[in-house]
């Protein structure tokens, strides 16, 4: 169990604490770790209603909602035009609902259903922000930089719907979500290992992430036995911020391409 905790907190301190917006390669990547931190806070939030890895959660949760609202003033800021700056105008309508939810009140699976139907609206407006910063800069590595940071998203939805599905919060439906998206990530990590642009170190650290990978996805078919247990709930939690880390590292590294 320290084991665990001490992976998770290093884990937990892998994510810049702010980025500034230099270019637009920047912008999609912020704008991509929006929809990630939507679905790490809702992750975070039900681990401390279960009072799994609470104390760490808690902090993953903590950090996390500093981080997306400093980058949700930078991106408002850095909006190049009308359709961008619209979108994060609603952007900040939802993660104020959300936010209130999320610190209100103490975490409880009484809560969660309302919980998880605001981060749904936040994770599509942060998408939809991601899917404009990336149609402003219409360029491939544009669209590799959006993708990539898009597994970070996929980690931790699968995670936050493990997480539901346990308490249960419609569990036919989160055991669903979790196939989709898995079906998604592994196809994208095909696709940015094939990519043209990707570079030998790009390369080495996708090999790493289809490592953790097999890890994480050995913790997720949990979910299908008759006991997932708070110590399956736990390998979640921590695979799933073992992946986050490496992908945010890949993120970075097409992002730095600029080309």
């Amino acid at each position: 169990m320290r084991r665990r905790a001490l992976v998770l907190s290093a884990a937990a301190l892998a994510l810049p604490v702010r980025a500034a917006l230099p270019d637009l390669p920047q912008a999609i990547n912020q704008a991509g770790r929006q929809r990630m931190l939507s679905q790490r806070m809702a992750k975070a939030w039900l681990a401390v209603a279960l009072g799994v890895e609470a104390t760490q959660a808690q902090k993953i949760l903590n950090a996390s909602v500093e981080l997306f609202e400093r980058q949700l003033s930078d991106l408002k800021a850095a909006a190049p035009n009308a359709t961008v700056k619209g979108i994060y105008q609603q952007l900040d309508v939802a993660w104020a609902d959300f936010k209130t939810l999320l610190l209100s009140d103490k975490p409880s699976p009484l809560k969660a259903k309302p919980l998880l139907a605001a981060d749904a609206k936040v994770l599509a407006l942060a998408h939809a922000g991601t899917q404009a910063y990336e149609t402003v800069l219409q360029t491939p590595v544009g669209n590799l930089v959006n993708l990539a940071g898009r597994q970070r998203m996929l980690s931790q939805r699968m995670a936050k719907f493990y997480l539901a599905a346990t308490m249960p919060v419609d569990a036919p439906v989160a055991i669903q979500e979790i196939q989709t998206a898995r079906t998604e990530f592994v196809a994208a990590l095909a696709t940015l290992r094939q990519a043209p642009q990707a570079t030998p170190r790009i390369r080495e650290e996708l090999q790493l992430a289809e490592t953790q990978w097999l890890f994480f996805d050995h913790a997720l078919q949990r979910i299908h036995t008759n006991q997932p247990g708070s110590r399956h709930a736990q390998d979640v939690l921590v695979t799933s911020e073992n992946i986050l880390s490496v992908m945010e590292r890949v993120t970075g590294l097409y992002t730095d391409l600029k080309i």
